[in-house]
């Protein structure tokens, strides 16, 4: 089976079948970064990762754009409100978003714009617009037309012109032709940041921005465009009839991923219900808030809860636990073995991580009992298999992501090298018979929530449930 995914805009699961052969585009709507991320805001990153992951591993070379919208109404107004400049809020909160892709396991993007960077290409594209009759300045703003494009505007959305309410992006529409007409260009006021064009001093408006750096670092027509649910209407609707209407064929799938609420409501700033990610690492360990929110599939809606993290966590945890035994048997996992094809349809199938996942708890199981049984050779194909099928959804236990380094997960490898330490000189104290300082050793550990297993092949710990 080859790849099908769900297109918004055709509402309908279609084959993917890239622009280039052997080569696959994708831009991801990245953050506005008026404030920290949420784990609602990191869901997306981390569905796009595995998607990314999941073409990579199809042979596809993947150019992934993911842009950092660094100036919008939204930082201006945390500025304000904090006395500081605009980019300074932008920076701060930018950082942070780096810091929570990493920790999660997001590769790096092949190119992370910034929207201030390319004020050259949304004036060249609003000068298209206008030669094209689709814009018009007023004011020293520039809107787009909407009634220029009436046939066409609302396809993505699906939704019906007249049934439309006003744009909502000024303070007064009485500079628009048409109330429902979006800002592309705001112009200058005291306070604000600004830049020049042919019709004075201003800012970008969001929906500019985007398609400005989707066409330029993935050309005019390209295969992905990818972001959350609320972002179909307005942002994505726009970006789609702004290109188009200047000639280009912009993105051929629309992927949007579900949002994740908090008691039925949306996770936002404003409501005060935000779960920040330095807040949820107080809680699980990176990987396993990574497969919490890569287990359910990605266009399904997700509603937070503690319990369902600490479910999460543990089914990660038990196949992680058949990882570190199985390693301790079988030391050269043949990175190449092929993937089970339950699990390759599984993800094929507009990405069916649930489905896939229920192969790879299937094949730990198998593997749980080889490794009773003391089937080496049955351990070493399962062992690979699984390693492989979480390779691909950023989880495998003994990836380098999650056995240390300075991101993420770090600090495990601080905690195992102090572990293996106490371990060591608990060893030494079985060794010379010293059973009382072997069990204090093991004693504090388990206080400090370490638990000591002793095996064939040596003493193993992990973290208390």
């Amino acid at each position: 089976m080859s790849l099908h995914l769900y297109d918004t805009s055709a509402r309908a699961i279609r084959e993917f079948v890239p622009i280039e052969t052997g080569r696959a585009s994708i831009y991801l709507c990245g953050a506005t970064v008026q404030a920290p991320p949420h784990i609602g805001h990191i869901r997306s990153g981390v569905n796009f990762d595995v998607l990314r992951r999941w073409l990579e591993r199809s042979g596809y070379e993947v150019s992934f754009c993911r842009n950092v919208t660094d100036i919008d109404d939204k930082i201006i107004r945390v500025a304000a409100e904090e006395g500081v400049p605009w980019f300074v809020v932008a920076e701060r909160n930018q950082r942070a978003f780096t810091w929570a892709y990493q920790a999660l396991g997001c590769l790096p993007p092949t190119v992370e714009p910034r929207a201030t960077g390319h004020v050259p290409e949304m004036i060249e594209l609003m000068k298209r617009l206008i030669d094209r009759g689709h814009a018009y300045e007023a004011d020293g703003d520039v809107y787009f037309d909407v009634m220029s494009y009436a046939d066409r505007y609302g396809s993505l959305s699906h939704q019906r012109l007249e049934n439309m309410l006003r744009a909502g992006d000024t303070e007064s529409d009485s500079a628009k032709r048409d109330a429902r007409d979006f800002a592309l260009w705001k112009a200058a006021k005291p306070g604000e940041p600004t830049w020049q064009t042919p019709w004075g001093l201003g800012r970008p408006g969001w929906h500019l921005e985007c398609s400005a750096m989707a066409t330029k670092y993935l050309g005019p027509t390209f295969d992905i465009h990818g972001g959350g649910l609320d972002l179909i209407f307005p942002h994505h609707e726009n970006e789609l009839a702004q290109s188009q209407a200047a000639g280009d064929g912009f993105a051929r799938f629309w992927l949007h991923n579900g949002l994740l609420t908090l008691g039925g409501e949306k996770m936002s700033k404003s409501l005060r219900n935000s779960l920040l990610i330095p807040e949820m690492l107080q809680k699980v360990r990176p990987v396993e808030l990574r497969y919490y929110l890569v287990a359910p599939h990605y266009r399904s809606v997700i509603d937070y809860s503690d319990d369902a993290l600490s479910e999460a966590a543990a089914g990660y945890r038990r196949i992680e636990g058949f990882v570190t035994r199985a390693a301790e048997v079988i030391h050269d996992v043949d990175a190449h073995a092929p993937l089970p094809q339950a699990f390759a349809d599984a993800l094929n199938d507009d990405l069916g991580v649930p489905q896939a996942l229920a192969v790879v708890h299937e094949v730990v199981r198998e593997g749980n009992v080889a490794l009773a049984q003391g089937n080496k050779e049955q351990v070493a194909r399962l062992l690979a298999e699984t390693q492989n099928m979480l390779d691909v959804l950023g989880l495998d236990p003994r990836s380098e992501q999650w056995r240390g380094g300075t991101d993420g997960a770090g600090l495990r490898g601080v905690v195992d090298a102090l572990v293996a330490v106490a371990l060591e000189q608990r060893q030494a104290a079985r060794e010379r018979k010293d059973y009382a300082a072997a069990d204090a050793i093991r004693e504090r550990l388990a206080s400090a929530g370490i638990v000591v297993e002793d095996t064939p092949q040596g003493s193993r710990w992990e973290l208390a449930h």
